[in-house]
């Protein structure tokens, strides 16, 4: 198939899944390919094998810009159906309680820096560029406006949000947006290795983390705290009755490294 006819590539190497958009010329989204993704992360979420995924982009000027235009003026509707997981697959995806790497290269804005957003790492290239341009074609950036004043200064997100103006990955590196700057070359090799790091580690205690960083971000810290000891969160409850957290325990004692099982 040609990459407009299979707009998703993915990969499997042991717990790790590779997600590849790949749409030329910029890797704009379009509904059914927001609906692809949707399935493929949901089945991501679903794969008990599975413990860590990687959303990539090929090529090296786009990473994303968002919301196809193009398909848009050919009838694709704005609100339209974008699948399960909302646009692009990830915004409105529910109890993803796995870690989900980002490797930004090039162009990503408006949709495509929301879908960033969406995952919990960002690894980015020395060339990648980010905006949030959606004011200068009289519309909002709905995901950003809820996601970017709770990522970084409030005044920060006021001002990238108001003015729709372009900022490098110096500056994204600097409001704690990205964790780590790599040469182009070297991008997918390092977000592979933070990958491999995550897939070595205990499962259960990402979903939980995942389920209460989740939960916690409208509660206050103390009702937060309770619903966690009373084990009132499902992934809470299965990690303190696991085998993960006896041979934690075990390990430890015993001076030696862990070895997880996700059950």
């Amino acid at each position: 198939m040609t990459s407009s006819d299979n707009p998703i590539k993915t990969r499997r190497e042991g717990h790790i899944l590779e997600v590849t958009l790949d749409r030329p010329k910029a890797n704009a989204i379009d509904l059914a390919t927001s609906k692809v993704m949707g399935q493929v992360f949901m089945d991501f979420r679903d794969d008990a094998q599975l413990r860590v995924a990687i959303l990539r982009a090929e090529g090296d000027k786009f990473f994303c810009p968002g919301w196809d235009l193009k398909a848009a003026a050919d009838g694709d509707e704005v609100d339209g159906d974008y699948g399960v997981g909302g646009f692009g697959g990830l915004q409105e995806l529910g109890n993803l309680n796995k870690p989900v790497i980002c490797a930004v290269n090039g162009i990503c804005c408006g949709g495509g820096l929301e879908l960033a957003l969406s995952t919990d790492l960002i690894m980015a290239s020395e060339t990648a560029s980010f905006a949030l341009p959606e004011i200068r074609s009289g519309t909002v950036a709905d995901a950003a406006s809820v996601k970017l004043p709770k990522r970084i200064p409030y005044h920060v997100a006021m001002d990238l949000l108001l003015t729709g103006r372009w900022f490098d990955v110096e500056e994204a590196k600097q409001w704690g947006l990205v964790k780590e700057i790599c040469k182009p070359e070297e991008l997918l090799d390092k977000t592979w290795e933070l990958a491999r790091l995550l897939a070595s580690g205990p499962p259960l205690v990402y979903a939980a983390i995942k389920e209460v960083v989740r939960e916690a971000e409208d509660m206050k810290f103390q009702d937060a705290l309770n619903k966690i000891s009373k084990r009132q969160l499902v992934s809470v409850d299965r990690l303190y009755s696991s085998e993960d957290q006896l041979e934690g325990a075990r390990a430890f004692a015993e001076k030696r490294d862990p070895v997880w099982q996700g059950k």
